[in-house]
């Protein structure tokens, strides 16, 4: 397990008040000032996505708008699917047959399962000056955003939460927090991936000490997250440190915060990629290259709930200087996660039969 030290003070699952959000992206996205004529006339460039990425209220639709501004006569069509496993799953099963010319959306967890296929094509992307809270120099895959999983609570149900994981397992209250499931979850496994590298051989352990303080365990984050917690139904949720900044920015309320554990919290870095099989590969890193620009990046913050890996011309929104800053960032090497997360998995399942 590799420990990083912080440099920074996050998804995109935030539908509600659509319009105003969609109003807010579109102010702080500057017109596209780069216009490459008919280079790439009447071209198509197909990317497989996430749900949320595409979405009214998600970074998709301001992003389509800019890139085919810049590259003229250019189409740029989403492929929207249920998850990262999702993104992955589909081009792996279609292989060189893959309609797909690009694929948003992996993780960094990813990297080696990803590698792996030999599917993807070098990116043609300069990433030395991303600001990240790691260093990065894979010439494959092309980082756009990222996030720490964190646990947010309603601060009018819960004034003085657990701060780190020890006192969580003591707490008296049972049934406190919603988590998702690490088999259909990109946040449950990144639950699963921080209790592990805080614990070590003793993750069993303590996810069976865990059980009493779980309400629920879903199958995917809006459940969790919509459904459940923002209905009162559990004081804490698993989700993002950076996901009260879009409370306080679009909903105007500071009821939802994360709390900072004293253990530091794992990092999710999502990622870009071009995939081999592409007739349009020129187009496909012109679009990586534009995925990393000002303008894109400019619709992070509130269309992904996450930190941009730009510095924004005209910064982050204000409510992203009140978000917690982790005492140290938490990542396995994907190699790693690679090689036993399917014993992690199983681990997770007899520490908790009841789910």
């Amino acid at each position: 397990m590799i420990m990083f030290h912080s440099r920074y003070n996050l998804r995109k699952y935030y539908p509600s008040n659509a319009q105003t959000r969609l109003s807010i992206l579109t102010a702080m996205l500057a017109t596209s000032s780069l216009i490459f004529g008919n280079a790439y006339a009447s071209a198509t460039l197909t990317v497989y996505t996430d749900e949320s990425f595409t979405a009214d209220w998600g970074p998709g639709p301001i992003i389509k708008e800019g890139f085919e501004k810049q590259c003229g006569d250019c189409t740029l069509n989403f492929v929207a699917l249920d998850s990262s496993a999702g993104i992955l799953n589909r081009v792996q099963l279609e292989g060189k047959n893959t309609k797909a010319d690009v694929i948003v959306g992996l993780n960094a967890n990813q990297i080696a399962i990803a590698e792996d296929s030999g599917l993807l094509a070098p990116s043609g992307v300069d990433t030395s000056d991303l600001q990240l809270p790691i260093e990065w120099d894979s010439d494959t895959f092309v980082p756009y955003d990222f996030g720490y999983f964190a646990f947010i609570y309603d601060t009018e149900a819960l004034s003085a939460p657990p701060t780190n994981f020890e006192e969580l397992i003591a707490s008296p209250d049972e049934g406190m927090i919603i988590i998702q499931d690490p088999r259909t979850s990109t946040t449950g496994f990144g639950l699963l991936l921080w209790l592990k590298s805080i614990y070590g051989d003793e993750a069993a352990a303590k996810w069976e000490a865990l059980q009493p303080r779980i309400l629920t365990v879903t199958k995917g984050f809006s459940e969790a997250y919509f459904s459940l917690f923002l209905n009162g139904e559990a004081p804490m949720v698993l989700s993002y440190s950076t996901s009260p900044g879009y409370h306080m920015e679009v909903d105007k309320t500071e009821r939802y915060q994360a709390v900072a554990f004293d253990e530091g919290h794992y990092l999710q870095v999502e990622l870009a990629a071009l995939l081999k099989s592409s007739p349009n590969k020129e187009l496909g890193q012109e679009f990586l290259r534009y995925l990393i620009d000002q303008d894109a990046q400019a619709t992070i913050p509130l269309g992904n709930v996450m930190y941009p890996v730009v510095e924004l011309e005209d910064g982050l929104p204000e409510s992203f200087s009140k978000l917690i800053e982790p005492a140290s960032t938490r990542l396995f090497s994907s190699e790693e996660v690679r090689d036993n997360r399917r014993a992690w998995i199983d681990e997770w399942l007899e520490s908790s039969s009841g789910w």
